[in-house]
């Protein structure tokens, strides 16, 4: 049953390839927003890399929730303006990705300690019952999400970095 854990990144993809393709190829970004969005890719994406490549102990669980939450903050960071420059639409879908975040980290933390076949409740073994797979799920979405965040940068800051901005 670990796929069920599959389901808040499936989710966030969407709503985010949602919000990228239509929202934002529609009316262009701001420089803030071609600034920002690619760091907050890049904060999830750093808690993902820790997960993949530290230890599950005490100490890195704090760190990964710090990571976590500043991730959480970080992607809050544009909505005091974005209401000035997104449909009404738009500022539904980033509720839904605000909610859809921290789900997915949760989740994500949730897998690590079994992914290295650390001791966990047995209730966690049960829904998560492959520690390989899991790995190769993260890892995939790991390089899904620093793709993305290379495009992003790529794209807003160099290819359309001069597209006209339409305010909604």
């Amino acid at each position: 049953m670990w796929w069920l854990a599959t389901i808040p990144f499936i989710l966030q993809c969407v709503a985010i390839g949602i919000d990228e393709v239509y929202f934002h190829w529609k009316r262009g970004l701001p420089k803030w927003e071609r600034i920002g969005h690619p760091l907050d890719t890049l904060s999830f994406l750093l808690c993902l890399a820790f997960i993949l490549n530290a230890p599950f102990s005490p100490l890195n669980l704090k760190i990964y929730i710090g990571l976590s939450i500043f991730s959480c903050l970080m992607v809050t960071k544009d909505e005091f303006v974005h209401k000035h420059h997104c449909p009404g639409a738009e500022n539904w879908l980033h509720a839904v990705l605000f909610i859809l975040h921290p789900i997915t980290l949760l989740t994500a933390g949730l897998m690590w300690p079994l992914m290295q076949g650390v001791e966990a409740p047995i209730w966690m073994v049960k829904i998560l019952d492959d520690s390989i797979a899991m790995h190769w799920f993260l890892a995939t979405q790991t390089l899904a999400i620093a793709a993305f965040a290379l495009y992003q940068f790529t794209f807003w800051n160099l290819v359309w970095k001069d597209y006209p901005v339409q305010k909604m």
